[in-house]
């Protein structure tokens, strides 16, 4: 399986209509949707496509066709993802028709290729269950933590200045995990805790 962590943006033209993917993060997939409708008011349709994981770890998949015949352009968009096991993400296709109709295989292709472009274009990274380890320590440790995530790129999502210490929030795999509490089980005596 594999991801995205940023956005990427392609363009295809077919028959005089114009097709802009855009591929990005689940997370963002909301809000780039709303600035893609104030930003195109004049396109046709705003198709999209996702894939994600629920909370028991199962994938779930939703399209859109946005007004374009059933099944030739939200569906075609969701096979593509799926064939390149692309997970966690949103693909939007914002099309402005040029006037020549396409038919519905003129749609399934150039909504596929809009698909393709984009993903082609992207920047893959191989897709890795993280979960969020809440840890403590007193302050005197704090810069022994600090370079233990930056020396393991470990993603400190919050840290919480409390009284007797520091409350590190840690976006972190299960490979990560294992490393980071045989590291930091040296240390709890000195004030250590996983909360």
């Amino acid at each position: 399986m594999q991801t995205v962590h940023q956005l990427f943006f392609t363009t295809i033209e077919e028959k005089k209509s114009t097709f802009h993917a855009f591929l990005c993060p689940i997370d963002a997939m909301e809000s780039l949707h709303v600035t893609l409708k104030n930003e195109h008011p004049k396109a046709a349709h705003i198709v999209w496509a996702k894939r994600y994981f629920n909370e028991f770890r199962q994938i779930v998949e939703n399209n859109s066709d946005d007004g374009e015949p059933k099944g030739t352009s939200g569906p075609p968009v969701l096979n593509v993802m799926r064939g390149v096991e692309l997970v966690e993400v949103g693909l939007l296709i914002v099309r402005y028709f040029g006037g020549i109709k396409l038919g519905t295989g003129g749609l399934v292709r150039a909504y596929g290729s809009s698909a393709k472009e984009v993903i082609a274009a992207a920047t893959l990274t191989p897709f890795v269950f993280k979960e969020i380890l809440t840890c403590k320590t007193a302050y005197p440790l704090v810069p022994r933590f600090e370079h233990y995530a930056l020396q393991h790129t470990l993603h400190v999502k919050e840290r919480l200045f409390e009284s007797d210490g520091v409350v590190w929030k840690l976006e972190i795999s299960e490979a990560q995990k294992k490393e980071f509490l045989d590291f930091a089980s040296l240390f709890e005596r000195e004030g250590f805790s996983v909360l």
